[in-house]
Order: C-alpha cells, then sequence, then structure tokens
C-alpha cells in the first residue's frame, strides 16, 4: 500500500479527498493536516462534515497534524486541498523533502517544470517529473487543473483529432466551487454573479498547456484560442459550460467524435467507464440529473448544434477537483514515478 496524506483535511475539497481515500484499494490514509486550531484534534472532532456521503469512520481516528512539511514526511503521496496563498511554499517545501504532491491548488499549475494533468489527455506530460528530478527536487508537484478548466478540456479531448483553432465558453458555476464559506445566500440566492476572481484567466491558459507538445524537456502550448465568460450561479454541485468552436467539420463528425470516444487508459481505481459520455436528449445535460455519472467522474456533453455549439457538465468538486487529484496518483503510480 501507498502511504498517503491531506493537506488541508476540513476544507470543502479536503473533505472530498479523505472521502475518496477512506477506502481506497492502493492507497492508505495516514496523515491528515489543517490549521493550528484543528491540529491535535482528532479528524471526526475538528472537522464539520458537510458532504453528502456518509462521514468515512476509519478516518475519524486519525489525530490532524499542523500543515507542515515534517507532518507528511513518511508519506510517498501527498494531496493539497490547500488555498494558493498557502499552498505555494508549502508544497514546495513538501517536494523539496521527497514527497510527491498532487495538488488542486493553483500556484504552480503554469510553472514550467510542473505537469498540468488530465490523464485522459496529457498523461506523458508527467514527465515532467523528470525534469524536476533532474533540478534538483527530491520529490515532485503534480497539478490537476481549474475545475471548469477540466470540464472544458476533457469535452474538447474526442474533437481534438478533427482540429479547431478557437474556443468560446461561457459558465454556470455552483456555489461549492467557492468552498462552505465562500459565498454569503444573500448574495447569490435569487442572483448570478457574472464575475469569479481570476476563473476566466485560468480558463483561457490552462486548456493550452493541457492540450500542448511536450517534447521530453517542456510542453508547448496548444495553438487554438481561449475565450471565456465565467459566472457563479445557484446550483450546489456541478459546473454547467455552454461551449462553441472554430472548426469546419460537420455536426455529424462532432457527434461520432463524441459518441466513439474512448479514454485511454483502463484499470485506474477512480477513472469511469466513461470519461467523456454523449447525451441524445435535447434538454441534458443537467447538474441535478447528470452530475453523479460515473461517481462524479464523468463529464457528460450534449446538446450538440450549429455553430458548431454544445453543452458540459461536469461534477465540481470530484471530477473538477478531489478526484481529479486521486485520478493523477493513480497514473503516477501505474507509471512507476514513485
Amino acid at each position: 500500500m501507498i502511504t498517503v496524506g491531506v493537506l488541508g483535511a476540513t476544507g470543502a475539497v479536503g473533505q472530498r479527498f479523505v472521502q475518496l481515500l477512506a477506502d481506497h484499494p492502493w492507497f492508505d490514509l495516514g496523515v491528515l493536516t489543517a490549521s493550528e486550531r484543528s491540529a491535535g484534534k482528532k479528524y471526526r472532532d475538528a472537522v464539520n462534515w458537510r458532504l453528502d456521503v456518509p462521514f468515512p469512520e476509519g478516518a475519524g481516528e486519525i489525530v490532524v497534524s499542523p500543515t507542515t512539511a515534517a507532518a507528511v514526511k513518511d508519506c510517498d503521496i501527498v494531496f493539497s486541498a490547500l488555498p494558493a496563498d498557502v499552498a505555494g511554499k508549502t508544497e514546495l517545501e513538501v517536494a523539496a523533502a521527497g514527497v510527491g504532491v498532487c495538488s488542486n491548488a493553483s500556484s504552480h499549475r503554469m510553472d514550467p517544470d510542473v505537469p498540468l494533468v488530465i490523464p485522459e489527455v496529457n498523461a506523458d506530460h508527467l514527465g515532467l517529473i523528470d525534469v524536476q528530478h533532474d533540478r534538483g527536487r527530491d520529490g515532485f508537484i503534480v497539478t490537476n487543473p481549474n475545475c471548469s478548466t477540466i470540464m472544458l478540456t476533457l469535452a474538447l479531448a474526442p474533437l481534438q483529432p478533427l482540429g479547431f483553432s478557437g474556443v468560446q465558453v461561457a459558465t454556470m458555476q455552483a456555489i461549492s466551487g467557492a468552498g462552505f464559506q465562500g459565498i454569503a445566500g444573500m448574495e447569490i440566492f435569487d442572483n448570478v454573479v457574472p464575475f469569479i476572481k481570476n476563473e476566466e484567466e485560468k480558463m483561457e491558459t490552462e486548456p493550452r498547456k493541457i492540450m500542448g507538445t511536450f517534447d521530453g524537456a517542456a510542453v508547448e502550448p496548444a495553438s487554438f484560442s481561449v475565450s471565456a465568460c465565467c459566472n457563479r450561479v445557484p446550483v450546489i454541485d456541478g459546473h454547467t459550460l455552454s461551449v462553441w468552436l472554430d472548426m469546419d467539420r460537420s455536426l455529424e463528425e462532432i457527434r461520432r467524435a463524441f459518441e466513439e470516444y474512448v479514454a485511454p487508459f483502463s484499470g485506474l481505481p477512480t477513472q469511469p467507464a466513461k470519461s467523456v459520455e454523449y447525451l441524445k436528449q435535447p434538454d441534458r445535460p443537467q447538474p441535478r440529473l447528470d452530475r453523479n455519472r460515473g461517481n462524479g467522474m464523468t463529464v457528460s456533453v450534449g446538446r450538440l448544434r450549429e455553430g458548431p455549439r454544445f453543452t458540459a457538465l461536469g461534477h465540481n468538486t470530484i471530477r473538477g477537483a478531489a478526484g481529479a487529484s486521486v485520478l493523477n496518483a493513480e497514473l503516477i503510480y501505474k507509471e512507476k514515478y514513485l
């Protein structure tokens, strides 16, 4: 078994990590960290469990540690659910201590030697781990993209062989993406907030790195452009995207690419049977009906029509956050980077 830990285990994404790792077939959850006010308590006493799944009793007895490199020195991999302003320094310290970091934070996503990975799309970018080692880092950092970036890029993956020059996307993002305390009820109820700090910038840069070309030393970004408008809407879980493409292909070619898409990996415990699922109903996908497909790891696409344009949807705290990091760690283990 691979010993793993979670940095920032009491927050929204941290709780998802604990849920997904508590009974994982490959990983043994041994260390949980949080703020100083939680350190020293058993996890069951430190956390206010808010997920719509039962509390994982096996994790409840773990004593929470402070968030330091020393706390996780005996782990093979740690999963970072830290806020970006804390993650940057802490993740570097953990990686320098010889531990692998699978991070959901944005701090290092665009670092030239840090892979920004969606296993079904750019598994070869894990080669940047070797670049990090060559530069003297004992451990490594691997990041997963922004939640909406993951939905967009996975939806684009079946279409990449067809070619496209530009992407326009408008998002309708769930409030859980802002964390448990991230947005006040009076601000979002009966409302749409047409601004999410730094979200559009992430969506306009991250897909080009993910779908870029790795030459063994660096990633050359893909040549297509992305223009994004991001909105917060009163939905609990599930980010919905309206996507327009600049491409010269028929709707039938695009539909066939979606329907025939088969993800290039199998045997990873967290990977769903269908990473991308095309829905034929004219009013789908919808968050309440479709966010939990593939245990929350499937991205649903539908409403394909002239433009070409379509709608995509995914669970933002599972596929878009904790589940994405766990899937990355499974691939790292399978590819023998530990």
